[in-house]
């Protein structure tokens, strides 16, 4: 087990590169005019620097490589988040020329990355029985299926969620918190040092994103945070998990789940895609309510910490 000075220490280095390299990534992306213009459906005013997922994924590739044990789960999500980071990039290149990227190469580069996991063996593969005290081993197919799903639908999730300064940094460091302390309590010392170096990744990014924020993470940056979670609680909260505790990483990533169920429910009762974007999100809600951008941000904070401490109390019951 490590020391808290190890956890420490890991959070500050992906902190304090992120933080560092925020300011010389935003004017390489003025300069290549990588900016997002605003639209009838964007928030913000003014072409705002869109390379933020560069460094995100930098930043957690030095930590968590140096850090954690750089077995096959780092790999899996060294070599998968490259793909995510890749197709995302591609993705915020097309905004930056006022042009919507089509949404199926996303979602098959989605699913490989996904596979990629299950390649390094990083997949659900069962589940413990409480009453018969048995374990129940996922066919192969089963395996597969449940953690491509997993992994696409959070990926998803947290992109669905940027689209208000700070909301998908903060949620993602919250998350990412919560599945540090159930790897903590389950004794998984690699996935607490890749949890806490996500948080430290997404709070360096935080400080430059938060209202009014001078940089935007884009797709690639959102969908990886989004996989790097699904991934963390794959090996961390799923693993030797009982059927009760199977609801600690839906609760842990409870705010991304909640604003993608409303915004699925809302768009198939109004016959819509449901992969078009609109100005019907949870935060959007909020702000037609009256609500400024911080106080909608601090609002889902707040949610995200109430599912956080539930999944906690969840693991305390069942260890």
């Amino acid at each position: 087990m490590h020391s808290g000075w190890y956890y420490v220490i890991s959070f500050a280095t992906a902190f304090i590169f992120v933080y560092v390299s925020i300011p010389h990534i935003r004017k390489l992306a003025v300069r290549l005019g990588f900016v997002d213009r605003p639209n009838q459906r964007k928030i913000h005013k003014e072409p705002i620097p869109l390379l933020g997922g560069l460094p995100l994924y930098v930043g957690f590739l030095i930590a968590a490589g140096g850090f954690g044990h750089a077995g096959k789960t780092f790999w899996g999500i060294a070599v998968g988040g490259l793909l995510i980071l890749l197709i995302g990039i591609l993705d915020d290149y097309y905004k930056t020329r006022g042009r919507d990227f089509k949404a199926w190469p996303k979602f098959v580069m989605q699913i490989v990355a996904a596979l990629v996991l299950v390649g390094f063996g990083v997949d659900i593969n069962g589940v413990n029985l409480p009453i018969s005290h048995s374990y129940f081993a996922f066919p192969a197919w089963l395996s597969v299926l449940t953690t491509v799903f997993w992994v696409v639908a959070i990926t998803n999730m947290m992109n669905f969620l940027d689209g208000v300064d700070g909301l998908a940094a903060g949620i993602s460091a919250i998350s990412a918190m919560t599945l540090f302390f159930v790897a903590l309590l389950k004794g998984q010392d690699s996935m607490a040092v890749f949890a806490v170096v996500l948080m430290g990744s997404a709070l360096g990014f935080l400080r430059h994103n938060f209202h009014p924020a001078r940089i935007f993470m884009g797709d690639a940056g959102a969908t990886f945070l989004g996989y790097v979670l699904a991934a963390v609680a794959v090996e961390g909260a799923f693993k030797s998990a009982t059927l009760v505790s199977l609801v600690v990483p839906v609760l842990a990533l409870g705010v991304p789940i909640l604003d993608t169920v409303w915004v699925v429910v809302r768009r198939f009762r109004e016959n819509r895609p449901i992969y078009v974007a609109d100005k019907g999100h949870t935060f959007h809600m909020l702000m037609k309510s009256g609500l400024s951008q911080v106080q909608t941000v601090a609002f889902l904070y707040l949610l995200g910490l109430c599912f956080s401490l539930a999944s906690i109390v969840v693991v305390l019951a069942v260890h």
